[in-house]
């Protein structure tokens, strides 16, 4: 982890084991439960999150310290995970407590302000990483933390650096706060537009985008009442009386559906073939136009998957992807968490689409199951469904609800490419603070290589005096 750029004048580059002492944790024994009903607070790489520490989750007693290689940092200790999914995170403690095996604890220096030196390992976890030791998980070494060679600048410099770096990262993440706030604002967004499309306002002469806006203080009923009143499925919906030329069906009076299947793995012949085969993860939403694999003729022949014409609407049914949709572009066939909805006279399928993703949420609120919520497809076709009778209109309120979304989405784009613009503009900020670049250099300071002559100095004055 060199750095090859000019130092400023009073910089100097040294090792992390030159400047500061550290030290790893421990683990007591799981077996001894004593060991865990103390009052000494210990910090698991899980806890650490780049901000201060101020509780646990678990803590430890006198006899687990006395029994174990744990030992109690004190207040202000920098800590580091060396592995597991947090490798890399960072965060300091807000009070005296012990840490496992997983954490490195870095002690106060005279010589280094240990935000400065946090900022620093933030900037350059990516390279740590890339630096650690291990395969499926891993690690950053204390040793490799005591090679990593730092600039250092003096002292008074590196407190001006820190102050500037909280300054604008106050600033810019106020910025991303607000474009968060916008995002979770879009979402309300399209359920309202989507809760007036379905109610049959959205295409009214008096209905204003900010209305739509406004009415997703109710946008969460998702019309959640439709599955349990259909005997009035055919002249009202969840919130009155339905606008003049629509009814409100079942899915299952409306539509046929069937689910697919997946061919034993174990025979090799069934796959390979030249029917495509989607699977609930395939599922994103668009036009499936191909699949990451193919089944054969056999295949079908002999499991319950079955070809879907081009047109048909998928629904995930269960696992990671649960309720998301797409369209089929091509004939194919789909495995058992895929339900198939054929298309029909009666009702649009883009409309149909807009109307289960609108219900997504209350179709998974009902699905079955623990681990592995089902929707099952008894739930589907009684899901009430509120549509006017004209196939025009239910297009006219498609294309308002596409129309509409469509802004959406690229205003989305427009917040995500700002977010990624955040978060290079930080380390921008980071890599300029570390060149000697974000704050003036002032003549007045002692120089870095001077204080840790001092200090080196001062600490073999008093090592000698102790073993007088």
């Amino acid at each position: 982890m060199k750095v090859k750029h000019e130092l400023p004048e009073g910089w100097i580059i040294n090792k992390l084991r030159d400047i500061c002492l550290t030290a790893s944790g421990g683990t007591p024994s799981r077996k001894i439960s004593s060991y865990y009903e103390g009052n000494i607070p210990w910090v698991k790489s899980g806890e650490l999150n780049n901000g201060v520490i101020t509780k646990t989750e678990e803590y430890i007693s006198e006899e687990a310290l006395k029994n174990s290689s744990a030992k109690i940092f004190p207040k202000g200790t920098l800590l580091i995970a060396l592995y597991g999914a947090t490798i890399g995170k960072l965060g300091f403690l807000g009070m005296d407590a012990a840490t496992n095996q997983a954490v490195c604890g870095i002690y106060k220096s005279e010589v280094i302000d240990l935000q400065f030196l946090q900022y620093y390992f933030y900037h350059k976890r990516n390279e740590l990483i890339k630096r650690s030791a291990g395969g499926a998980q891993p690690n950053i070494s204390q040793e490799i933390l005591k090679e990593t060679e730092l600039p250092l600048p003096p002292l008074p410099e590196q407190h001006r650096i820190v102050a500037k770096i909280e300054e604008l990262f106050s600033s810019l993440d106020k910025g991303i706060e607000s474009l968060k706030t916008a995002q979770e604002q879009l979402k309300v967004y399209r359920q309202a537009v989507l809760k007036w499309a379905f109610e049959g306002k959205l295409t009214g002469q008096n209905c204003d985008v900010n209305d739509v806006y406004d009415a997703h203080d109710s946008a969460n009923q998702n019309h959640q009442n439709h599955g349990n009143h259909r005997n009035h499925r055919n002249h009202s919906s969840d919130n009155g009386e339905l606008p003049e030329g629509w009814v409100c069906k079942a899915l299952g009076d409306i539509c046929e559906t069937t689910s697919g299947g997946t061919p034993s793995r174990k025979v090799t012949e069934y796959y390979g073939g030249n029917i495509p085969w989607v699977k609930s993860g395939e599922l994103t939403g668009g036009i499936i136009m191909k699949t990451e694999e193919n089944i054969t003729e056999k295949a079908i022949k002999k499991s319950s998957a079955k070809v879907f014409p081009a047109g048909t609407l998928l629904i995930a049914l269960y696992g990671a992807t649960i309720g998301k949709l797409a369209f089929l572009g091509i004939e194919a066939a789909t495995n058992q968490a895929v339900c198939g909805i054929f298309q029909n006279s009666l009702l649009d399928q883009r409309y149909l689409y807009n109307f289960l993703d609108y219900q997504r949420n209350n179709l998974i609120k009902q699905a079955i199951g623990g681990a592995q919520p089902n929707i099952s497809q008894t739930i589907l076709r009684n899901l009430m469904i509120p549509f006017p009778s004209s196939t025009q209109a239910q297009l006219r309120i498609v294309s308002e609800i596409e129309s509409r979304l469509s802004v959406c989405d690229k205003i989305e784009e427009s917040i995500e490419s700002a977010l990624l613009q955040a978060e290079a503009l930080r380390q921008s900020i980071l890599k300029k603070a570390f060149e000697g670049k974000l704050v003036p250099q002032d003549p007045n300071d002692e120089q870095a290589s001077e204080l840790l002559k001092r200090i080196t100095a001062e600490r073999k004055n008093v090592d000698a005096f102790k073993n007088k």
